[in-house]
């Protein structure tokens, strides 16, 4: 195997500040602020695999950095650049330079802000079902990822664990009150369809994406966390979209359908995978990031 595809994990430990692990990011707090570190770990059915994928944490950095940058709406960076963090993370450019984020330390908002243009995963599920997408009700006959007649505000709760789900605009105002929900729809909203656009531009169709926002200790609502990467959106090269079809999209597909494949079970820690399926998953985040961003990574 290459040793480009060997599967090392990079060690982003720094002791000096109190560090919180995620699946496949760590976040480093500073006191009024936060170091976020995306690492090139993978997760897949609720587990990490043991597998990385390289280049992966600098690809969905640079991404969201750039959408942070397009979509002008008050976020929570502070620097993009590895010169303005403590000196801890300077000396070790080769570990967390292109892949770390200087941010603004926010309550954050535990609701999930996903907006939806297209009818697809656990919206269509819901439809199928109910014939709505958290209490929203919609026409009869839409098809399995076809396009919705609006973009639509659909909501879910924010779990520790285990999968997020799906709630309705209601439910939201009762636990944080309309104020805030309308505020949050509103962004939300209003950064989709100019995403959308811009990525229709680029031959990609955003289906569906998912935002985080916080609030600072002066009551001002920013959009924190990743944007519009191919881990929190779902994004269709436009060529390969056909209303009634799962068009393949550019994140992990080629990952989940491995493990499908194997007959992995999905309740005990996952194989390693094979270098095939480690190079086409990296190939399809460059390609989002190169389609998207509009220039080459690196």
């Amino acid at each position: 195997m290459p040793n480009e595809f060997a599967g090392a994990v990079i060690e982003t430990n720094v002791p000096e500040f109190p560090r919180r692990q995620g699946k496949v990011r760590d976040v480093y707090d500073l006191g009024d602020s936060l170091v976020l570190v995306a690492t090139d770990r993978l997760s897949a059915f609720d587990w990490v695999l043991p597998t990385p994928i390289p280049d992966k944490g600098k690809i969905l950095t640079q991404l969201s950095n750039f959408w942070f940058g397009f979509v002008d709406e008050p976020n929570h960076l502070i620097s993009t650049k590895l010169t303005d963090m403590p000196e801890a993370f300077r000396e070790r450019p080769d570990v967390f330079d292109g892949r770390s984020v200087l941010v603004k330390k926010t309550e954050v908002v535990p609701i999930e802000c996903v907006a939806r243009g297209y009818l697809v995963g656990s919206g269509w599920k819901e439809y199928l079902a109910t014939g709505r997408v958290c209490g929203i009700e919609l026409p009869k006959g839409l098809r399995h990822a076809g396009k919705l007649p609006a973009p639509i505000f659909t909501p879910a709760t924010k779990a520790a664990v285990g999968h997020d789900e799906n709630i309705s605009e209601v439910e939201v105002r009762s636990r944080i009150g309309d104020e805030l929900t309308d505020e949050l729809k509103k962004r939300t909203l209003r950064i989709y369809e100019k995403a959308n656009r811009h990525a229709a531009e680029r031959g990609v169709i955003l289906a569906d994406t998912k935002f985080e926002f916080g609030r600072t200790p002066n009551g001002e609502i920013l959009l924190i966390d990743e944007a519009l990467t191919p881990d929190s959106s779902r994004f269709w090269p436009a060529e390969a979209w056909r209303p009634g079809e799962n068009p393949p999209s550019f994140d992990k597909q080629f990952v989940r359908d491995w493990l499908e494949s194997i007959n992995y079970d999905k309740s005990t820690p996952p194989p390693p995978l094979p270098e095939d399926v480690v190079r086409r998953t990296r190939e399809k985040y460059m390609e989002a990031y190169e389609r998207l961003a509009g220039r080459r990574f690196g």
